[in-house]
């Protein structure tokens, strides 16, 4: 089934009777020539890139719950390439360009709106800072405008200016940025994934892996043995715990990511907006909630719920730009596992077992990264090299003292 706009009439003219599943729910096979364990943004947009891009057949991706329940449904859907490093910048844009085209690509409404995001700046060391952020960016393709503080005031006047500690200065806006349908992403990789032959295996917890002479031969699931030439760890928070199956210490710790909406509004804020002198950022829903979150909550956990002090950390930050916001009735809240890595940036590498492969340590950007992650990890799986923009995303980085730091605070994944 292809979507159209003359599908979408014929259906709402005969009942909506035509609409099927948008993937099979297939029993696994004995063995694949690839598993992805994680069903995810990152682990559906590689099987799908590896299915359409490198043309592998026999492939299935591995989830212990459904597909939408884990971070890439539980996000500020906030895409954008606003990165400094050489080692991050030309994936993050790599990764916009995908996004640009993304819903023609494979055919399902994602609702990408390059509606923009703004950074503000709030003192003269910022402007400095994100002078060089964005003379960054344009070295590597992206697109970047230094605005000042009338600039600003023209585009959002309804912002706290004349704050007496955070007077907003000016800003630094990337006018592809913007917001994505988080579901709508899973279930449209997940039908072009399928539609390409590859098996999505829900409910089957991974509970081990079967490793011989260093070699891994497959996986233990809880609906038993499944082999495979070639295994792919994706799953984010959870990366520890898996590979710990594997006798792997991986560099990163698992942490919670709250975000929040707020009760319907009137039309506002026009794009994504951050906070300089502080952890926030919001955007407007096309349902009219202010869609938020901030800094993560700080100790390491597995839960996807969060605590009480950051939902006021991220409330003051809130309030500290936009005091209008205060009388705005929190509709609900969620959490996602940060897989934060030593130094803010991610992994995509081959692992010191034969045939063992992971992804992660994606901190704040794995919803951003998405198609470009698929993309870098499915090169990697069907040729064994890493891709041109991957390249950085070595585990022995942190041996060898190539780190990413793209924060420039340290090897201390709660500062990130």
């Amino acid at each position: 089934m292809r979507f159209s706009g003359l599908k979408v009439i014929k259906e709402a003219l005969t009942g909506h009777k035509g609409w099927g599943p948008q993937w099979r729910n297939p029993e696994p096979k004995p063995h694949y020539d690839i598993i992805i364990i994680g069903g995810g943004g990152h682990g559906l947009a590689t099987a799908y890139y590896l299915a359409k891009e490198f043309g592998q057949k026999n492939i299935a991706v591995i989830e212990k719950g459904w597909i939408g329940g884990g971070n890439v449904g539980r996000n500020t859907t906030i895409i954008r390439s606003n990165y400094l490093l050489d080692g991050n910048e030309p994936f993050y844009e790599f990764s916009l360009k995908l996004w640009e085209g993304l819903e023609q690509d494979f055919n399902y409404n994602a609702m990408v709106s390059q509606r923009g995001i703004l950074n503000l700046i709030h003192s003269d060391a910022q402007r400095d800072a994100f002078t060089r952020r964005g003379n960054a960016m344009i070295l590597n393709g992206a697109d970047a405008v230094l605005l000042n503080a009338e600039e600003v005031r023209a585009e959002v006047p309804f912002l706290n200016f004349d704050d007496a500690r955070f007077p907003i200065k000016g800003g630094l806006a990337q006018r592809r940025g913007g917001t994505v349908r988080h579901d709508a992403v899973a279930w449209g990789y997940a039908r072009g994934a399928d539609q390409r032959g590859v098996d999505i295996i829900q409910n089957c917890e991974v509970t081990g892996f079967r490793i011989e002479s260093g070699v891994c031969k497959g996986i233990e699931t809880s609906r038993g043995f499944i082999g495979a030439n070639k295994v792919a760890s994706a799953v984010a928070g959870s990366s520890s715990r898996l590979m710990s199956k594997a006798d792997m210490r991986l560099p990163m710790e698992s942490h919670v990511l709250q975000a929040f909406v707020t009760e319907g509004l009137k039309p506002v804020i026009p794009g994504v907006i951050t906070f300089g002198a502080g952890h926030f950022y919001v955007s407007q829903s096309d349902k009219g909630g202010l869609v938020f979150g901030g800094d993560i909550d700080g100790y390491n956990s597995y839960a996807q719920r969060g605590n009480l002090p950051t939902v006021e950390d991220v409330c003051e930050s809130g309030m500290a730009i936009m005091p209008m916001i205060g009388r705005s009735r929190l509709l609900r809240s969620w959490g996602g596992i940060m897989d934060m890595s030593m130094d803010g940036s991610p992994i995509i590498d081959k692992t010191h077992i034969d045939g063992l492969y992971f992804n992660g340590g994606w901190c704040y950007g794995g919803f951003k990264a998405t198609p470009a992650s698929g993309w870098c990890y499915a090169h990697l799986l069907a040729t064994d090299t890493p891709h041109e923009t991957a390249k950085a995303y070595r585990f022995d980085r942190f041996e060898h003292g190539y780190m990413i730091d793209e924060k420039g605070m340290g090897a201390q994944p709660n500062l990130h």
